[in-house]
């Protein structure tokens, strides 16, 4: 298989005259007034000489370790099937010439390219930046006609995808299928993807792709939790951090005639008490900035093997900085940072610094540490998040400060 050359993004490429650029001349303020979330867009040669982030073997190889997210979808005479990584090269060697699909998640987790890639959509808040997901296909690969229930760039890589897309509101699916796949599909508009065009689709929206050859195509997606998911999560929330002052009490209780029943003064007494659970704004966005930060499931941090001692640690980040370890998800209102899940009350003096952490996902050398650049409460927490691999050294040899910098 050929090996698709890897497409360096730098700093230049991370900013509003290039994210207008890469949106067909629109500006991003206008993209979000005339399309997000209402119309499609197509857009052609979004990014110029563009033929992908990763070679077809080495996806292979990603999508055999454990940690990897990866799902192999073939079509058959007798229908879909759909098998859950890690694969084997046996898996990718013995498949057919024709007809199958294999989909890696979260790559912005694993490559920095594909990392700055995401980055390069900074322009919609992090908190609603969800990964990269690569679609690597041979010759009439896909995954069916379906809908998402979030909004996605699909950006093609090398070789060409067909796709056909409906605002049909049939959203029935096929019984018996190992994919959410529609058991309707009416196309309304098609086109074929080259390398580089990119094609923006809104949540709901019906569409199916097909490799014309083979090909990769890169899924920019979006978090969209359910109001059930979001509810679920926050009284869990709730449960964590509630503190109700009061013990259930009856002095005045009466001989009662039909001991089942519940009596309607107990439950006027419960109502009260529960009457204390009150959450407000701040209460909300500290529930939110954990639950959206919050790594998923697979994702484990690889802490430094040999950790600098504190003073140490302190020295070289004066002098080369801090970037994000591609796993952490670092999100802030005001004053309240929120890393991997955790909270974080930052003083004044390092507000700045960590609010470019977060925007940027790296800081450059601060120059001398001392009272006026970071206080010692926020080194010792950024220790503490270098030693659990949060966040990592920017050093001669980073790849990731090189292409989210441009050095």
């Amino acid at each position: 298989m050929p090996q698709a050359p890897l497409f360096t993004l730098d700093f230049a490429d991370i900013n509003p005259i290039a994210m207008q650029h890469s949106l067909g001349g629109m500006s991003a303020r206008r993209f979000l007034r005339d399309c997000w979330q209402k119309q499609p867009l197509l857009i052609r040669q979004a990014l110029p000489g563009f033929e992908g982030v990763i070679a077809p073997a080495a996806l292979f190889r990603l999508a055999s370790r454990d940690e990897v997210e990866s799902r192999l979808i073939k079509q058959t005479r007798n229908g879909w099937q759909l098998a859950q990584g890690p694969f084997t090269a046996r898996d990718f060697s013995t498949a057919p010439k024709r007809n199958w699909t294999l989909l890696v998640q979260d790559l912005n987790h694993f490559l920095p390219e594909a990392a700055a890639l995401l980055q390069r959509f900074a322009f919609i808040p992090h908190a609603r930046l969800d990964d990269v997901m690569v679609s690597y296909a041979v010759e009439g690969g896909g995954v069916g006609p379906h809908f998402d229930s979030y909004d996605v760039f699909l950006l093609q890589g090398m070789g060409q995808r067909r796709w056909q897309i409906s605002a049909q509101e049939d959203h029935e699916l096929l019984g018996h299928a190992p994919l959410k796949i529609l058991s309707q599909f009416h196309a309304e508009q098609e086109w074929l993807l080259d390398p580089g065009d990119m094609l923006y689709l809104p949540p709901g929206y019906a569409h199916h792709g097909v490799a014309k050859s083979e090909c990769m195509t890169y899924s920019i997606g979006f978090r969209a939790p359910t109001a059930q998911d979001l509810g679920t999560a926050f009284l869990a929330h709730l449960q964590d951090t509630l503190s109700l002052d009061g013990v259930y009490k009856d002095p005045d209780l009466r001989v009662t005639e039909h001991p089942g029943n519940i009596p309607a003064d107990m439950v006027d007494k419960v109502v009260t008490m529960l009457d204390q659970i009150r959450w407000d704004n701040a209460g909300a966005a500290d529930f939110l900035g954990a639950y959206l930060s919050e790594p998923k499931p697979q994702v484990f941090f690889s802490p430094p093997a040999a950790p600098l001692s504190r003073e140490r640690f302190a020295a070289q980040v004066a002098i080369s900085g801090l970037e994000l370890a591609l796993k952490s998800r670092f999100l802030y209102r005001r004053n309240r940072f929120y890393l991997n899940g955790e909270l974080f009350l930052a003083p004044k003096l390092a507000i700045s610094t960590l609010r470019d952490l977060a925007d940027r996902r790296c800081v450059p050398r601060l120059g001398t540490l001392d009272k006026n650049t970071l206080d010692e409460n926020t080194l010792a927490r950024l220790y503490d998040w270098y030693r659990a691999g949060y966040v990592e050294l920017i050093s001669g040899k980073s790849k990731q400060q090189q292409v989210m910098r441009g050095d």
